[in-house]
């Protein structure tokens, strides 16, 4: 990673640092080292308010340069920073929402004259909402690569496939695009394996993750997405493979068929298209993310599909979520969310419909918010694919 783009980066947590009077932050979870030193380490990165950042690093060893430090374990970070000629902080942020108790506790108490703040996640994560511009054509890249993979779907196709089948082999060709295969999801026990496909009465099927459909998944152990159902004549097949290319998590989703769906299949697919053009046609910079919810909620309730909206037993409360360097960053467009849009933010947008009998219909795709709307980074078909 170029040294100027995470300098931009880290410039950006340091105003936010500014704000609250931190003197210092302590970053050693993997997303955020990815973040602003460019690459996953064992180790800590120390960003002071006003000073070079300093890389304390434990694994791997061949690692050198300016600003880094060969460390065994935390507590020699004092005497550390104090040959480096760093002032112990007065003030210092840890990644409260991330880091394990044992952790977070061991890190506090290398510094018992400091002020030891929670605030690190939130604070990092505010500043990843807002993309750089090599993020924000990191992620234009990685939305060809999606699209070129899911243009490719229909080829791998066989009669008589399962669901978990029919899965392996779009997997294969997201993995030969350049996706990377593991998926980054913030949260307590919130997991993920490459996305979901979904066919028929599966998609309503109730999931503990808070993802926009479910799936019973092939094992309790990892309860989403397929679960073995063959494909059948007459149901649909959703395709929310997650584009890990580069690092950066995209998000988008297309709907195929077995044979000709029922009609009403065919209205609901429409009535989310309908919805996608609403609410990218409403968001541009200062809309309110609760706005952009409701403004879906309104059109799916005229259409008649507000009880199959993103779910049906059990509904996901939002429409919209932002990605990067995990797949559930801000913002989310959601109930009660006032955050305003900002250009720089970008998020994956996809209402979607749950038939009974029949499976799931919608759309998503990836947008980028610019200075007077947004930019569709996934382009391909958007119709039902009959396979």
């Amino acid at each position: 990673m170029l040294q100027p783009e995470l300098k931009v980066r880290r410039d950006k947590i340091r105003a936010l640092m500014a704000q609250q009077a931190i003197d210092a932050a302590l970053i050693t979870c993997n997303v955020n080292l990815i973040y602003t030193y460019g690459r996953v380490v064992s180790g800590y990165l120390y960003l002071p308010l006003n000073a070079p950042a300093r890389l304390f690093i434990k694994r791997p060893n061949n690692i050198e340069g300016e600003h880094i430090h060969t460390i065994r374990k935390p507590e020699q970070l004092p005497e550390l920073l104090k040959e480096c000629g760093l002032p112990i902080p007065a003030k210092l942020m840890l990644e409260g929402d991330e880091l394990p108790f044992t952790e977070y506790t061991r890190l506090a108490a290398c510094f018992p004259e400091t002020e030891v703040l929670p605030c690190g996640t939130s604070l990092i994560r505010k500043a990843r909402s807002i993309k750089t511009n090599i993020e924000l054509e990191i992620l234009r890249r990685s939305g060809i690569a999606h699209a070129k993979a899911y243009e490719q779907i229909p080829s791998v196709y066989r009669p008589g496939m399962t669901d978990h089948q029919f899965s392996v082999e779009i997997e294969r060709l997201m993995r030969l695009e350049g996706c990377l295969g593991i998926f980054r999801v913030f949260g307590q026990s919130m997991e993920i394996f490459m996305g979901s496909l979904l066919t028929g009465d599966n998609a309503a099927a109730p999931s503990p993750y808070d993802f926009a459909l479910g799936g019973e998944g092939l094992d309790p152990s990892l309860p989403g997405g397929a679960n073995g159902t063959q494909l059948k004549e007459g149901q649909s097949v959703m395709v929310d493979l997650g584009g890990n290319f580069y690092g950066y998590m995209g998000d988008m989703s297309r709907v195929f068929s077995i044979g000709k769906l029922p009609e009403q299949a065919y209205a609901a697919h429409q009535t989310c298209l309908e919805i996608q053009e609403a609410v990218a046609g409403k968001a541009k910079p200062g809309a309110v993310c609760e706005d952009l919810y409701n403004t879906a909620i309104d059109i799916v309730t005229k259409a008649g599909f507000a009880d199959y909206f993103m779910g049906v037993g059990q509904k996901a409360k939002f429409i919209g979520h932002g990605i990067g360097l995990e797949i559930n960053e801000m913002p989310v467009l959601a109930p009660r969310m006032k955050q305003e849009l900002e250009p720089g933010m970008v998020f994956a947008l996809e209402p979607k419909i749950v038939l009974p009998g029949v499976g799931p219909v919608g759309i998503e795709n990836s947008w980028a918010v610019t200075t007077d709307g947004l930019e569709k980074l996934t382009l391909c078909k958007e119709e039902i694919i009959e396979l």
